[in-house]
């Protein structure tokens, strides 16, 4: 449900500093590139994942299928963009997708595949994920050359502006961002690594929503701010378009160098408000009419805020590490993203300069994801969640760690083989553990 053009968004500075002996009226001025008034790029992913049979004395409507099981996703991918005055661009992104997660995307909290939506289908079928207008606004400073991209134009941009966005887009293109850990189409691809596991972001079923942010950039920080759609239900298909049901979300962003070497931190806050079931009403309903607790029985208006931290650390110029750390109101239901309600998770990226590879990365990561007391309780007595619900709970957090190696083959082909080792899927001690094998094939233009 997440895109390698989130990219667009991260833009990195590298000031190198010359000692000339010429006078300065001999120095020319560095060529600024010239601004693109149009960009077309394709992707194409393929992500297939494989599982052997696991300990299972039991199992529920979204449980991970405990014989061995495989499944693969595809997408392709046009990105077309057009600058339509100073600053202004539109873009569009339609999208040809196919296939389905492992169990149907279903049967673990941190879902092993970012590619892999909570809708499937056997056949190829075609969406807009993204239609938005971005303009941005200088407020001066020195300007920056920006490369032609996937959703971005080339040409320059101020350092210090304000970036307005409106449409369709996803909130974690422009919320929650890391270099290392962000885009199932290039680096790690389970859903609690490439996101804050507790930050349940407005979206539909594919990870897409309406909506509008602004972004004001000046020196070393950045402020964020948005409000987007919620979908009309949990986990639904289909958005509120009035906005009675909505996330507003504020996300601080400092820059820094640590010996040379830069870095990010990002304090980020959001409020869901919609109709959403607490889990003690659903117990307390099943209870007195002896039925299985749900929470789609007890939806009324409410509340539920969360929070994160993420932090990106480059370490030399070839390693990289991160970490994220969140937590959100579990006394509800998840609205929209999946049943987490605090998370912790670290890592690190390497590049293959040290084996003459420069291009090729590896990565290694770990999270661990927990349920607060009420969904605990939910869950216990059969409770059945967005992705996860096995009619019984033996409660422990969820661990999980995941090992890429992605080789850069061509210009545009990049393979990938990925692991991940799931102690207690779906936060079931009487599960698992479960080791999950993945390949990637990834193409650009």
């Amino acid at each position: 449900m997440f895109d390698s053009t989130r990219k667009y968004w991260h833009q990195k500075t590298v000031a190198t500093a010359v000692t000339v002996l010429l006078p300065l009226s001999s120095i020319a001025a560095p060529e600024q590139p010239l601004p693109e008034t149009w960009g077309m790029h394709v992707q194409f992913t393929n992500v297939s994942q494989w599982h052997p049979a696991f300990t299972s004395p039991y199992q529920g409507q979204n449980s991970l299928t405990p014989t061995s099981n495989s499944n693969e996703t595809s997408d392709l991918t046009l990105f077309a963009g057009f600058r339509i005055s100073n600053g202004g661009e539109i873009w569009m992104n339609p999208e040809i997708d196919q296939g389905f997660g492992l169990t149907n995307t279903v049967g673990m909290a941190g879902f092993p595949s970012g590619e892999a939506y909570k809708i499937g289908a056997n056949g190829p079928y075609l969406r807009l994920p993204r239609l938005f207008y971005r303009q941005t606004i200088s407020l001066g400073g020195s300007e920056q050359p920006l490369e032609s991209a996937a959703n971005q134009l080339g040409g320059t941009q101020s350092t210090d502006n304000v970036i307005l966005t409106a449409g369709k887009f996803s909130v974690v293109d422009v919320f929650d961002t890391n270099i290392y850990a962000h885009d199932p189409r290039s680096d790690f691809m389970n859903w609690s690594i490439v996101e804050s596991g507790a930050f349940d972001y407005a979206a539909d079923a594919w990870g897409y929503t309406t909506g509008a942010s602004a972004e004001w950039t000046q020196s070393w920080w950045t402020l964020r701010g948005g409000l987007f759609d919620l979908s009309k239900s949990p986990n639904g298909t289909k958005l509120d378009p009035k906005l009675s049901q909505r996330e507003w979300v504020g996300e601080l962003e400092e820059r820094h160098q640590l010996y040379g070497h830069p870095g990010k931190i990002k304090l980020l806050g959001f409020l869901n408000q919609g109709r959403m079931g607490s889990y003690d009403d659903a117990l307390r309903l099943a209870m007195q009419t002896n039925t299985t607790p749900d929470v789609a029985l007890v939806r009324r208006g409410s509340s539920r805020p969360g929070a994160a931290i993420n932090i990106e650390q480059e370490v030399s110029s070839d390693l990289g590490v991160f970490v994220r750390a969140s937590m959100n109101d579990g006394s509800k239901e998840a609205f929209e993203f999946t049943e987490i309600n605090r998370s912790l998770c670290a890592g690190l990226s390497l590049h293959g300069d040290r084996w003459g590879r420069h291009d090729d990365i590896f990565g290694l990561a770990a999270a661990a994801n927990g349920l607060s007391g009420a969904a605990r309780n939910y869950f216990a007595a059969g409770g059945i969640g967005i992705l996860i619900g096995d009619g019984r709970l033996n409660y422990g957090p969820e661990k999980i760690a995941e090992t890429y190696y992605s080789l850069h083959a061509t210009d545009h082909l990049v393979l990938t083989l990925d692991y991940q080792y799931v102690v207690n899927p779906a936060h079931n001690q009487d599960r698992g553990p479960v080791s999950i094998f993945g390949t990637r094939a990834h193409v650009e233009f």
